[in-house]
């Protein structure tokens, strides 16, 4: 087994030291503040923090078995929301083919091109081919009713929970000149740069949110949340640069980005789960929902990523 590279070990033991002191400060807070589980917000804290234990340990695993391990984790993870979004559309029997087609062929298909590193096909599997498939599908089942709004939420699904998040493990098929055997780092920068941008926004909307941004959506985004986190976040991407191909300055670019586009993808996602009528895709993840509670920041933000990182950066 290949050892994990020392960047990797330094980076996944300050997240483990982050969480003993967080979970430090949960406890003390839980005694202090809230004995009887009455104070909602240290409750909620605490959630996340148990939470991120779960993910930093499942992710840590993951980047330690390299690409095998990384394209077979969100292999999974898009089955699961994958999963979750499809119990909240309007499919009908005769949809059921295209769908057991979407999970056990397309979904597997992609991951599979990508651990090959094919860009040229699982760049436009699922927005042209599976797009054109899914239909033919459908429509050879003689259903009509419905038979548009169904196929656009099917492909919606494939295009959100599979194609745009196979683009994480993707990151590690770029070739670029001087970082080679490091790739991992660069899901590590995403993700960590992702979930600090939520954390940031959260704290600083708490701190000093009064003006909502879209209280019909997220009535817990505000302005000052949103700008507090995406500047702090931003300087967090910058002083992550050393784990990554680029300068502070362009690491604080990237991170900007990354956290715009998570920020806007939470709220797409928000708006599909109040058309639906649902505070949370899932419950899979105490204090988190379900994966796609987790992901709608990653997912939005990480095909963006993956370019600007392979047309910048990189000679594949």
């Amino acid at each position: 087994m290949t050892m994990p590279h020392p960047d990797l070990v330094a980076v996944l033991g300050c997240l483990l030291a982050v969480l003993v002191l967080a979970s430090a400060v949960g406890y003390v807070l839980q005694r202090r503040l809230s004995p009887d589980g009455s104070n909602a917000v240290v409750e909620n804290l605490n959630d996340r923090i148990r939470a991120w234990w779960i993910m930093v340990v499942l992710m840590g695993l993951a980047l330690i078995g390299g690409k095998t391990g990384v394209t077979l984790l969100f292999a999974f993870c898009s089955f699961a929301a994958l999963r979750e979004f499809i119990t909240l559309t309007n499919t009908r029997r005769a949809d059921h083919w295209a769908l057991a087609a979407g999970f056990f062929i397309m979904l597997p298909v992609q991951y599979y091109l990508i651990w090959i590193e094919w860009y040229g096909l699982y760049s436009i599997f699922i927005p042209v081919y599976a797009f054109l498939l899914m239909p033919i599908i459908a429509a050879a089942r003689g259903d009509t009713e419905h038979f548009l709004v169904r196929i656009a939420e099917v492909q919606w699904a494939l295009m959100i929970c599979v194609f745009c998040t196979s683009h994480v493990p993707a990151l590690l098929s770029l070739d670029i000149p001087g970082y080679e055997g490091r790739n991992v780092l660069l899901i590590a920068f995403l993700v960590i740069v992702v979930q600090m941008s939520d954390v940031l926004q959260y704290v600083w909307g708490k701190l000093l949110g009064r003006t909502k941004i879209a209280p019909r959506l997220s009535p817990s985004k505000t302005v000052e949340g949103f700008v507090g986190g995406a500047l702090s976040a931003t300087a967090v991407g910058a002083g992550l640069s050393w784990m990554t191909p680029f300068t502070p300055l362009q690491a604080a670019f990237l991170a900007l980005v990354i956290v715009v586009m998570g920020f806007f993808g939470g709220l797409v996602m928000s708006a599909i789960k109040r058309d639906r009528g649902i505070k949370d895709w899932g419950h899979l993840i105490a204090g988190h929902g379900g994966f796609l509670d987790r992901l709608d920041s990653v997912v939005f933000s990480a095909p963006i990523f993956f370019h600007l990182v392979r047309y910048g950066w990189s000679t594949t």
